[in-house]
């Protein structure tokens, strides 16, 4: 074999290492997401009534739904704390840029980690928490077996027709700004420019959202905090407390 070949083919299996280990850190940390956000959702879910009357399938489709649930809530802890381990990561490599035990902190992996959260995170918005929602709200059509396989099947069309709505609007609100032909006969290019158009407009009410959410939720902590303290009591006047207590005394010795 020429030294040429040699190279290529070390080069090529040093590569396919360095996949392989990029695979299983990713697999081990959305692991560890997984499994601490299903400890979370089962901590504040409230008991069901399907529960006590031990319903198999509304039990399954529970199950189901909490799997997609924590399935996107590690997704997003995941998009959450990227940006803090990319920084502490690039941190450490420059000060430690010899070591061999933290060279797996490479590039490379924060790029894949980058690449898989916006990847899964498209997926949850756009299809898991939608047809979470629809799939525990769903009984199967009429006349149809009653089972998973219904609920299923009424879930996948009423997501299908939800996206074929939502598509339509965005592909309207597009033309509209856009007030030429060529944004109006974009449609067919959805994987490039519909799908990221969509998730901003998604992220840019979520942001709306927080906006007009937070006053009111500052303001019902400070209410509820309120009424949970108690108020310190250092300009009340006991001579006048006194007083009162002797006539509500004087009053119901009167009445006995």
């Amino acid at each position: 074999m020429a030294p040429l070949e040699q190279d290529a083919l070390a080069v090529r299996e040093q590569l396919f290492h360095e996949r392989v280990r990029e695979c299983i850190i990713c697999a081990l940390l959305f692991a560890s997401l997984y499994i601490l956000c299903h400890f979370i959702i089962t901590h504040f879910k409230k008991h069901t009534d399907f529960t006590a009357v031990h319903d198999d399938e509304d039990a399954a489709v529970n199950r189901i739904a909490l799997g997609l649930c924590t399935f996107t809530l590690a997704v997003a802890l995941g998009a959450v704390l990227l940006l803090p381990f990319s920084i502490i990561s690039n941190e450490v490599l420059l000060s430690f840029p010899h070591n061999y035990y933290i060279q797996w902190l490479s590039g490379s992996l924060v790029h894949g980690l980058w690449n898989l959260v916006f990847l899964f995170s498209n997926l949850s918005l756009v299809f898991l928490m939608p047809f979470a929602y629809f799939f525990t709200e769903s009984e199967g059509f009429a006349g149809s077996k009653k089972g998973i396989m219904a609920r299923v099947y009424e879930t996948s069309v009423v997501l299908l027709l939800l996206t074929l709505l939502v598509l339509g609007m965005v592909w309207v609100a597009s033309a509209i700004v856009g007030n030429d032909a060529a944004s109006r006969q974009s449609l067919y290019d959805l994987w490039e420019y519909y799908l990221p158009y969509l998730y901003s407009c998604i992220s840019l009410f979520g942001v709306l959202l927080l906006l007009l959410c937070t006053p009111f939720g500052l303001s019902t902590m400070f209410t509820v905090t309120g009424k949970l303290l108690v108020k310190p009591r250092l300009l009340e006047d006991l001579d006048e407390q006194l007083s009162c207590t002797r006539f509500e005394e004087a009053a119901v010795s009167r009445r006995i």
